[in-house]
């Protein structure tokens, strides 16, 4: 059975590789979920849209936030149904199926998926950090039955005393605390601070009133690790 779910795992990974994802992890959610397995997916926002933030959004990066967005439900989409195909129970968390409630929480976030499929940990700024990536990243995930093997989660942030972000955000919304498993992102980030700088910004730099800043990617230092690696 571990062989076959092996295979099965394999394959299933493979096709969501297919469809655009830059990264894979898969999580055990036995202890919070029904669907006792999470799948996370990233997909890379391209170098030059990071490189093209730097004085605030443009509509380069509105347009590729959303072209991202659509390719991440793509994804899956296609990884629920390949499960779904073989008898499995799956649901993909889509943009049209997750839905914010109280101080912009969801009921199974993704960056939650993220870190337990170890694709990377929660920055001061509450964003997924990856070490390929760093954080410029869009993230999505599905939920499933299947008895898939785990990848081991992150558990702590290796943002060491990194303050880029902190120094670096409009809204002043980074405490520069940071982050641990089960710590609340309330107590070092207040998401309404960054909500209302980045309306504010988009706003003035590209007349949408969309909370879509990107500072605290930009200035992470992993994510200039991955711009680098371009010889840009």
């Amino acid at each position: 059975m571990v062989n076959l779910m092996k295979i099965l795992s394999e394959e299933l990974l493979q096709q969501m590789k297919n469809c655009g994802a830059d990264l894979i992890g898969v999580a055990n959610l036995s202890d919070i979920h029904e669907l006792k397995t999470g799948i996370s997916v990233a997909v890379a926002i391209p170098r030059n849209i990071i490189l093209s933030i730097h004085n605030g959004p443009t509509m380069e990066y509105y347009n590729e936030y959303f072209r991202i967005n659509a390719l991440l439900d793509k994804i899956v989409l296609s990884g629920a149904k390949f499960l779904t195909d073989k008898g499995y129970k799956a649901y993909a968390q889509t943009t049209d199926t997750v839905k914010e409630y109280g101080n912009y929480r969801t009921i199974l976030p993704h960056k939650t998926v993220a870190t337990r499929a170890g694709i990377g940990w929660i920055g001061k700024c509450a964003l997924l950090v990856t070490e390929s990536y760093g954080s410029a990243i869009r993230i999505s995930s599905l939920v499933t039955d299947a008895d898939l093997p785990c990848d081991n989660p992150v558990d702590i942030s290796r943002c060491g005393d990194c303050n880029n972000c902190k120094s670096n955000c409009p809204g002043n919304a980074i405490s520069g605390e940071l982050w641990a498993v089960n710590k609340e992102r309330d107590s070092f980030f207040d998401p309404i601070r960054c909500r209302k700088a980045a309306r504010r910004l988009s706003v003035e730099k590209i007349n949408k009133e969309i909370t879509l800043c990107g500072k605290c990617i930009e200035v992470c230092p992993y994510t200039q690790r991955y711009i680098s690696q371009s010889g840009v």
